[in-house]
């Protein structure tokens, strides 16, 4: 008896295959109809067979078989998968910055994050006419790292900034009138299949803070340094992993039309890793994610992981709370009781690193500011120490634009730095030495990787973040810390 045996790939592709020893008198008629779903298709499949003998080939009435299949050709979809893959790439990966470039571009990045973060009274008049500066290498703007992924059926590459500060998935789109340079194309939602405008009943587009109706949803949403993106409330299949494909339907984004502000060229919108409602890792349902970034001054991707740590670490591991500001209900907060450099416990007030109750002070870790900023009478403190401790004649003008650098000896000779511990609640975070001082031989400087915020603000920047992995759980609302080799992951 011949067998026939049926396969479906991705969305596009049927395949049909014989398996048995072909013996000429079998035929076989293969019919496709479409129904009334576009994607919904009928294969009606006939056989006509004969017992196999010489002596009835030709005489023999053939019977027919005929068997109706139904097949679906919407992509393969995993509902939940417990953990989705990703690569990040730093905004100034493979650009040919030197060392020294790249540290000073992380300074004038960082400067301009902690600004935009903390600013909370103050916003453009129309951020929608704010100039765009499509990020031609010569300036660098508060971007920091780049995940690449998909978006409708069939897919569209996108790539966006990763914002562990902020919500919304945005991206934009077709047709646009105004909209800032980049190397991907725009999204067109019209060559999508699974693309659908949401409603203005939708719990996404009422969780909005600035939204409106008109047939569809509508939103405008803001960012600290001016920029702001205006469009439509949709909703698309994602296809995540370079490898092993991921396909999640129905995830709600910004179909953005109208987009100004501070981008790079190489980016197509802003990832939203926030703790709101319509992040994506609340849509998700994941719970978790984690991050390990590798050398900045290195040229490897870094591995950020959706959903639990279970497979990566058999050893039960130490966490601190994550803290909520109802203020900024995005931003993971920490509670930072202190700060060791060398062997001394700095004396720093404990109200320095406090939460207020007007949304004020406290801690943020966050993956979008590059270098760690300390609110400022904890920074002037961990100054003091390291002039004490290193007994270095400081460097009066720095070309690193950092506020504190050490010239060195011109011996050859290591210079021996004293130790740096961040001291959080039931977990103190020992950084490797790499992950604070920068020393540079050919300048002759060594300085410490750190700035004042000139406020009561701190933020733990991903500089420090280097070769650990971060693990932040939502549904127990605590952080973890691993050190790793990230590039190993």
């Amino acid at each position: 008896m011949a067998k026939f045996t049926f396969m479906v790939f991705n969305s596009l592709s049927l395949i049909w295959s014989y398996t048995g020893q072909r013996r000429g008198d079998e035929l076989a008629y293969l019919n496709i109809d479409p129904t009334i779903s576009p994607n919904i298709y009928i294969i009606s499949l006939s056989l006509f067979l004969s017992p196999y003998t010489k002596q009835n080939m030709k005489t023999y009435s053939y019977p027919k078989f005929v068997v109706h299949i139904i097949i679906s050709f919407l992509p393969l979809v995993i509902s939940k998968p417990s953990n989705i893959y990703l690569d990040l790439m730093h905004v100034d990966s493979g650009r040919g910055f030197t060392k020294l470039e790249l540290l000073q571009r992380m300074t004038f990045r960082t400067n301009a994050r902690s600004t935009a973060l903390f600013t909370k009274t103050v916003k453009p008049t129309n951020p929608l006419s704010t100039p765009i500066h499509p990020g031609n290498g010569d300036v660098p703007y508060d971007r920091e790292y780049l995940v690449s992924f998909s978006i409708g059926t069939p897919p569209q590459s996108v790539m966006l900034t990763l914002d562990t500060g902020s919500d919304l998935i945005w991206t934009q789109c077709v047709p646009c009138i105004q909209c800032f340079e980049k190397g991907l194309p725009f999204y067109n939602p019209s060559n999508s299949s699974t693309f659908a405008y949401l409603s203005c009943l939708s719990d996404l587009c009422t969780s909005l803070s600035m939204a409106a109706c008109h047939q569809q949803c509508f939103y405008l949403y803001e960012y600290g340094d001016g920029s702001a993106t205006l469009g439509s409330v949709s909703t698309e299949t994602f296809t995540f992993g370079s490898k092993s494909k991921v396909v999640i339907p129905d995830i709600s984004f910004g179909c953005g039309f109208l987009n100004g502000g501070v981008f790079v060229s190489n980016e197509s919108g802003i990832l939203g890793l926030g703790r709101g409602p319509i992040s994506l890792i609340s849509q998700l349902g994941f719970g978790a994610f984690s991050y390990c970034f590798t050398s900045l001054f290195g040229s490897k991707s870094s591995p950020l992981v959706l959903g639990p740590a279970t497979n990566f670490y058999n050893n039960s591991i130490k966490s601190t709370p994550l803290i909520r500001n109802p203020t900024s209900p995005s931003f993971y907060y920490l509670n930072l009781t202190g700060i060791t450099v060398g062997k001394s416990l700095l004396h720093i007030p404990p109200s320095s690193f406090e939460l207020h109750d007007n949304g004020t002070g406290g801690v943020v870790i966050d993956s979008g500011t590059a270098i760690t900023v300390l609110n400022d009478a904890a920074y002037k403190l961990v100054r003091k120490a390291f002039i004490h401790q290193l007994n270095l004649p400081i460097a009066n003008e720095s070309i690193t634009y950092l506020d504190l650098c050490f010239t060195l000896p011109k011996s050859s000779r290591n210079v021996e730095v004293p130790k740096f511990v961040f001291h959080f609640e039931n977990v103190d975070l020992e950084l490797p030495s790499e992950n604070y001082i920068y020393e540079d031989r050919s300048s002759q400087e060594l300085c410490l990787v750190m700035i004042s915020s000139g406020d009561t603000s701190t933020i733990i920047g991903n500089y420090q973040q280097q070769n650990i992995h971060i693990f932040y759980d939502l549904q127990k609302e605590k952080m973890s810390f691993i050190p790793a080799q990230c590039d190993k992951l």
